[in-house]
């Protein structure tokens, strides 16, 4: 099951490639998944680089998932993956993302809810993040968020 999951999560990237990504772009996406999440308890944030482009933080979230966002994000920008599939990979290889790794636990979080914005024929050049729901659900509103967003 974890080698399917990490191949689905591996196409996932492959496919799900944006043209461009302007700040419209964020604004677009950030309002489809506010309007996917509905009444889910969840703070959802859009960075370029580092500028935060939309942050939103509906009914029943807290700053608590603020907080995960940014450990979230961090794991993206250094492995240039979704936290999602850095964690899968991971924990195949029964390690965990800590300081026998070089990072501080406290500042990194290998949890799903955080995609790379990636560009075509430039890479990773944002993160879309959604967080309050277990891990895999996280993974999916984004997910489902970026291919329609970009159908």
């Amino acid at each position: 099951m974890s080698d399917d999951l990490i191949s689905e999560l591996e196409r996932q990237e492959r496919d799900l490639v944006f043209d461009r990504f302007t700040n419209a772009d964020a604004w677009r996406l950030g309002c489809l998944l506010v309007e996917l999440a509905g009444d889910k308890p969840v703070a959802i944030d859009i960075r370029r680089g580092t500028q935060q482009l939309f942050h939103a933080g509906l009914a029943g979230s807290t700053a608590d998932n603020d907080a995960w966002i940014v450990r979230k994000v961090r794991v993206v920008e250094r492995y240039g993956a979704s936290s999602f599939l850095v964690g899968r990979r991971l924990a195949a290889r029964d390690q965990v993302l800590d300081a026998d790794l070089g990072v501080d636990p406290a500042r990194y979080a290998a949890h799903g809810g955080a995609f790379p914005v990636r560009v075509r024929e430039v890479g990773v050049v944002g993160v879309v993040t959604v967080s309050g729901l277990p891990q895999a659900e996280d993974h999916a509103l984004v997910v489902a968020a970026i291919e329609r967003f970009l159908r």
